[in-house]
């Protein structure tokens, strides 16, 4: 506040002359003094403004404003960081409702073990192995037909030519008769006894079968063992003694001329013989009795092949002895 003072010093000039209510310093007072509420204000006790002011109010309350602006910056800077923390916890939000929830997902999942091996071994020991070997192979079927220690299956007339009658393709004979010895040179004509005694024969199996006056008799030579049976077909001479019976008569004996043939197949040796019931020989231009026989062979390995193959399955499926 400005005061403004007479000449010579002589007190206050609260106005122009004839004026009293004139202030020309804009400091008209209202009615209790100076205004002791405003500090920068001369108490109304000192009218000349002669009393020291009060410089330690004056620096508290100073000091107070300082203070409420320093908490107004950091409140607001407060405040400004919670929003920016709000504004990217919403885009982290938003991205991972379009697609980062699954990205999450697929690391998680791409970091999870694929197998047991990845797995950690909370023991410390190491982890077993087990040798990976190739699964062995099935049995082969001719080694069960080879040797009479793996051949084990039942073996007969009825097992070698069941029923009463055989087809072949569209071919149809009919079954007469059929016999079976341990004496197998009985079972033969001319030097095929001695050949089958000599390589120590087990047993021969017959049957014939005939068709529109032709008849065909297959006998089946069975031995200990393959090599036996080989060297007997590569020795054979003479041939297998007709089977009459069932509504044959005798046929293939001499001096009639028959087809014959021998073949094997592991320990057994097959012969066929065949002609004409009428006691007519045999040419090459028989063609029937040709057929009968070759169906017959054909049969015939066919039997003998089963045999091994049904061992062969059967010992692969029976459980491995501990």
């Amino acid at each position: 506040m400005s005061f403004g003072h007479g000449q010579g010093g002589q007190g206050p000039s609260w106005g122009g002359p004839g004026s009293p209510d004139h202030d020309p310093y804009g400091a008209r007072q209202s009615q209790g003094g100076y205004g002791s509420q405003d500090p920068y204000d001369p108490p109304a006790s000192d009218p000349y403004g002669t009393q020291t002011p009060d410089w330690a109010a004056l620096a508290d309350a100073s000091a107070a404003r300082t203070r409420r602006k320093r908490w107004l910056l950091v409140g607001g800077g407060v405040l400004a960081t919670g929003a920016v923390a709000a504004i990217v916890a919403t885009a982290v939000v938003s991205m991972n409702g379009t697609g980062g929830a699954d990205r999450g997902t697929e690391n998680a999942a791409g970091q999870l073990p694929t197998s047991s091996a990845d797995l950690p071994n909370q023991n410390g020991e190491p982890a077993p192995s087990f040798p990976s070997a190739a699964p062995l192979p099935p049995p082969d079927p001719k080694d069960f037909i080879s040797s009479a220690d793996k051949d084990k299956a039942p073996l007969g007339e009825d097992t070698l030519f069941p029923g009463k009658k055989l087809t072949m393709g569209d071919r149809v004979y009919l079954k007469s008769a059929t016999t079976s010895t341990t004496n197998c040179a009985a079972a033969t004509q001319g030097a095929l006894g001695s050949v089958l005694a000599s390589n120590s024969c087990d047993q021969v199996i017959r049957a014939t079968y005939h068709k529109d006056g032709v008849a065909v008799t297959v006998g089946v030579a069975v031995f200990e063992r393959e090599a036996q049976a080989l060297k007997a077909k590569d020795q054979a001479q003479g041939g297998i003694a007709s089977l009459s019976g069932g509504g044959v008569d005798t046929f293939c004996r001499a001096p009639s001329v028959c087809r014959k043939t021998t073949n094997s197949y592991g320990r057994y040796v097959y012969f066929t013989v065949g002609g004409f019931t009428s006691g007519k020989n045999v040419v090459k231009s028989d063609k029937d009795v040709y057929a009968i026989g070759d169906d017959l062979a054909e049969f015939t390995f066919r039997q003998i092949l089963g045999r091994g193959q049904a061992q062969a399955s059967a010992a692969a499926t029976e459980p491995v002895a501990p």
